[in-house]
């Protein structure tokens, strides 16, 4: 019994027809590398939640870890003014050499936090969309104890390097934010 033989032809059409297919992959890639990344805050705007809309009461909460003895819950509430998703250009994350994030100063904790979100030193930058709020400060809650210095954005009465009063406007992701309670 004989076994037929087949030999494969390529043919410069065919060639070129799959290196002409390599190459728009590859081009189809990396238009979608340089879309922009999305973040949760940014999804969370697309599906437009009726408690982020113009003024409705929001809290940003930091604290309340713990099961036995409980941290105290500190907030800032606010009325949102608005409520977009924009495009940014991520910075790289600021470094202090020699110092891990949880030695920093208040003033370097509050540098990182504010380039967030960041890319690591060596890496490219990029581009992300971000749902960010606005809103009007009514009411808040700020730890004032030394070891909660470089723990979050709220601190003696700041909210990172902003200080605190009725009706000063800040911005923060959609994500980080709660509605109000009753």
């Amino acid at each position: 019994m004989k076994i037929p033989i087949m030999l494969v032809n390529f043919e410069p059409r065919l060639f070129s027809m799959c290196l002409l297919l390599a190459v728009l992959a590859v081009l189809a890639g990396s238009a979608v590398a340089d879309e922009p990344v999305s973040h949760p805050s940014a999804r969370l705007l697309a599906d437009s939640p009726e408690w982020l809309q113009p003024g409705h009461c929001v809290r940003y909460e930091e604290g309340g870890g713990g099961w036995v003895m409980t941290e105290p819950v500190y907030y800032l509430q606010g009325i949102v003014l608005e409520a977009a998703v924009r495009t940014l250009r991520t910075p790289v994350c600021p470094e202090v050499p020699g110092k891990q994030a949880g030695q920093y100063s208040r003033a370097e904790f509050v540098r990182l936090v504010a380039a967030q979100p960041c890319v690591a030193p060596g890496r490219p930058v990029r581009d992300e969309q971000l749902g960010l709020v606005r809103l009007r400060v009514i009411d808040w809650e700020t730890p004032h104890a030394r070891r909660a210095e470089n723990v979050g954005r709220l601190y003696r009465g700041l909210f990172l390097d902003q200080p605190l009063h009725q009706g000063v406007e800040i911005e923060l992701e959609a994500d980080l934010l709660v509605p109000c309670a009753g």
